[in-house]
């Protein structure tokens, strides 16, 4: 097993049930051990594949992002959202398009477009290289778990191959990241969106947020026991830090009142 190979997967399908077999799945496929992240919006998802990016440090690796709503997508798609993919350095990203997923992937510049994948073409791929059997392709573009049965096989390809048919589309298509909480931690931190430059801070060292008034303090050592603030926050890429908001040995999500994809500002 190559130690120099990460493998993260960051998904909405997050029960017992569905996280075992996708990650039994990988195991069979990719050169690595799988990090597995769950989430509940494609905001999360959005926050957590920067982090991941910034964890890998764009060496040889493939993170994969699934997460799309459930409701109305008839409307929209054949089946769910489409698949796309891009390079970062050396790493690999395979992802829904829908929705804000790769909202702040854009808005840190990490990638300017995706190529979306045509999954009964990147099937019929797989049987010619003999990844799967006839009747397996037959029933992967129909799939209702495809975070199973098609994203690990176009990963396994796609680190053969580099590259597959696909049409290029331009993230400035995609929806903005709104200026909001996109995850909570287990100390009650939030981890928001924001970056400096996104935040006015006036004379006396505060920022106006949607909910109130809080001391911007850079580091958290430097806010005191119980107090509150607008702090930088170890999230996003290192020169360019996601502000999280909180309560110095308290739980700023309750104190404050708060949840993930809750507005600030």
């Amino acid at each position: 097993m190559k130690t120099n190979f990460f493998s993260v997967l960051i998904t909405d399908c997050l029960d017992e049930n569905a996280r075992g077999r996708q990650l039994a799945r990988l195991a069979t496929l990719l050169p690595s051990a799988t990090a597995f992240v769950g989430v509940r919006s494609d905001l999360e998802a959005a926050g957590n594949l920067v982090d991941a990016l910034a964890a890998g440090e764009g060496g040889e690796g493939v993170i994969l992002v699934n997460v799309a709503p459930r409701q109305h997508v008839q409307d929209t798609w054949e089946n769910g959202s489409p698949f796309g993919y891009f390079w970062f350095k050396k790493t690999l990203v395979i992802a829904t398009i829908d929705g804000r997923t790769l909202s702040l992937v854009r808005k840190l510049g990490l990638a300017e477009s995706i190529n979306v994948l045509h999954i009964p073409t990147v099937v019929e791929i797989m049987y010619k290289h003999g990844m799967v059997s006839k009747g397996e392709a037959a029933q992967i573009s129909d799939t209702q778990f495809r975070s199973l049965e098609f994203v690990p096989r176009a990963a396994a390809l796609l680190l053969e191959e580099k590259k597959l048919p696909a049409k290029e589309r331009s993230l400035k298509d995609d929806p903005e990241a709104p200026l909001s909480i996109w995850w909570i931690d287990n100390f009650g931190n939030c981890k928001t969106t924001l970056l400096h430059q996104d935040i006015a801070v006036t004379g006396e060292g505060t920022v106006a947020l949607s909910f109130g008034v809080l001391p911007y303090v850079p580091r958290l050592r430097d806010v005191s026991d119980g107090a509150r603030a607008l702090i930088q926050g170890s999230s996003g890429m290192p020169d360019r830090r996601f502000l999280e908001i909180v309560v110095q040995g308290k739980d700023a999500a309750s104190e404050l009142n708060l949840f993930s994809g809750m507005e600030v500002l």
